[in-house]
């Protein structure tokens, strides 16, 4: 894929060689359809045509380009499947095509194009379907507002066309001119590209590995990303005074790779509008109207210092990827929505410091077997704790406190198969259980009438709890004599006010004894 790899340049290679040969057939039903392979440069795909469609073709390029009638084998109708037959045709059929091709070494007519569907995976092809395309429909999708689907091929072709220096129309017909693509793309709001995995349709082209460069979108405002490079993506930087929602999935290895792309041309950078300190060899502008941020499904293995650059976000999702720490994450004093669901995290401590405002926290899936560190979180609303390893349920106390949790999920935790789970679980919440929603179930009245006796229990284990410690009891009295035998001279003793609601002490027989 060397071709696919080639770095983004003012130099280009020249126009690469192509050819077409046939390198087989099989039969279909009473026909014979000929495979045909095409190689453009590096890459190369499979056709499948049968000879009504070489005739086809040739009637119409004899019609339109005035080439030799006699180039093409002619028809046979006795022994038109023989394999005698077929053999020799098909070499006939690949000098046809060769002798086509030599005709024609720059741009290929539209219908030789299709017929070895050059609008699919070669680059003068692709780019002038995608003029045609968006010269009939383009104005009418801008007025829609609706998403543009592209592929990462299509954005590949679009830059080495740009970047060739050739004139915008080649073919020589408007409705391919390339201006008719930067026109769209200038306006665009809502882009979506979308790449394959494994080799393109019948092709060797991996689309993952393809160059492309993003600077031709000039207004968006929101971008999806998917099964691309994004080590390969340029130009997407420049839609940061737009853009507010992007969603980069199965593409990066990195947050850097989508944040600072051109990061990795300086050893020190700092956000703009940093208070700079020490050697920094470049000031990288923020992503001043990103508020959503979506990096699930990647091979991302730690919240790295990029998040610097994405100061407004409130919505972050860096689910399914490997993280191990939550990091760096105090920098988002907007932060409202955060999903870390399965990662690696195995300790939660500190983790207020970073979350200050959070209100919705996803950390399914991860490998956790305490709640330590969320017992600060006052802001939170929603907790999901999926298929984790928690086993206590002290633990929940942690969360119990949170003055404004309301919907909670623990399933598929060790504690989840505890008898009466659910009615343990929301006595933790103590007078705020009917107000909690736990694993996406309301609380019922039977549960909160068991919930109280829980609580009653608690209650009354508590108070036995300290009658029956020996030692409380004696401490506490020694702390009572202290305090009545300090008192201004000359007063009378005072008595201490009994109270109903509190367990009054109770004097052992031998203290009576000795005051007689």
């Amino acid at each position: 894929m060397a071709a696919a790899a080639r770095c983004f340049g003012p130099e280009r290679e020249a126009e690469p060689v192509k050819e077409a040969r046939v390198v087989g057939s099989e039969l279909v039903d009473t026909y014979t359809v000929y495979i045909i392979q095409v190689t453009v440069g590096s890459h190369e795909w499979t056709v499948k045509h049968r000879y009504s469609d070489f005739y086809d073709l040739h009637e119409k390029l004899v019609a339109e380009r005035k080439i030799d009638k006699n180039l093409l084998p002619p028809k046979k109708i006795i022994g038109k499947n023989s394999r005698s037959l077929v053999e020799k045709r098909e070499k006939d059929l690949e000098i046809y095509l060769q002798t086509l091709l030599a005709t024609f070494p720059g741009v290929a007519p539209s219908v030789l194009a299709h017929f070895l569907h050059f609008h699919f995976y070669e680059i003068n092809g692709i780019t002038a379907a995608l003029a045609e395309e968006l010269f009939e429909k383009g104005e009418q999708l801008l007025g829609a507002g609706e998403v543009f689907a592209i592929g990462p091929l299509q954005l590949y072709a679009v830059t080495e066309q740009l970047q060739q220096g050739k004139p915008t129309c080649a073919s020589g017909d408007a409705k391919t001119d390339l201006g008719h693509i930067l026109d769209f793309t200038c306006r665009l709001k809502y882009l979506k590209v979308s790449g394959t995995e494994g080799p393109f349709g019948t092709s060797n082209i991996q689309e993952q590995l393809l160059p492309f460069d993003l600077s031709i979108f000039k207004s968006l405002h929101q971008v999806e990303i998917s099964h691309c490079g994004a080590r390969h993506i340029r130009g997407l930087v420049a839609s940061k005074p737009t853009l507010a929602t992007m969603s980069v999935r199965y593409s990066a290895t990195s947050m850097k790779e989508v944040l600072v792309p051109e990061a990795s041309e300086f050893d020190e950078w700092e956000p703009e509008g940093t208070a700079l300190e020490g050697p920094v060899t470049a000031v990288i502008p923020t992503w001043q109207a990103l508020t959503t941020l979506d990096l699930s499904h990647n091979s991302i293995s730690n919240i790295d210092e990029s998040v610097k650059l994405i100061p407004k976000i409130e919505f972050l999702d860096l689910s399914h990827n490997g993280v191990p720490v939550v990091d760096n994450l105090q920098h988002l004093y907007n932060l409202v929505h955060l999903d870390l669901s399965y990662n690696k995290l195995s300790s939660l401590e500190g983790v207020h410091t970073k979350l200050g405002n959070i209100k919705t926290l996803n950390l399914a899936g991860n490998l956790l077997e305490s709640l330590s560190g969320l017992h600060k979180l006052y802001s939170l609303v929603n907790l999901d704790l999926r298929d984790n390893r928690i086993e206590q349920m002290e633990e929940v106390k942690s969360i119990g406190s949170l003055p404004c949790l309301e919907h909670v999920a623990l399933l598929n935790n060790p504690l989840s198969i505890i008898p009466d789970y659910r009615t343990k679980v929301l006595a933790q919440f103590g007078e705020r259980a009917s107000e909690v929603c736990l694993d996406n179930m309301a609380t019922t009245e039977k549960e909160l009438d068991t919930v109280e006796v829980l609580k009653a229990i608690q209650k009354a284990k508590e108070v036995k709890s300290k009658l029956n410690n020996p030692e409380k009891k004696i401490g506490e009295d020694s702390r009572l004599s202290a305090a009545s035998c300090v008192r201004p001279s000359g007063s009378p003793p005072s008595v201490a006010p009994t109270s109903a609601s509190l367990p009054q002490p109770i004097l052992s027989n031998q203290g009576i004894l000795g005051d007689e």
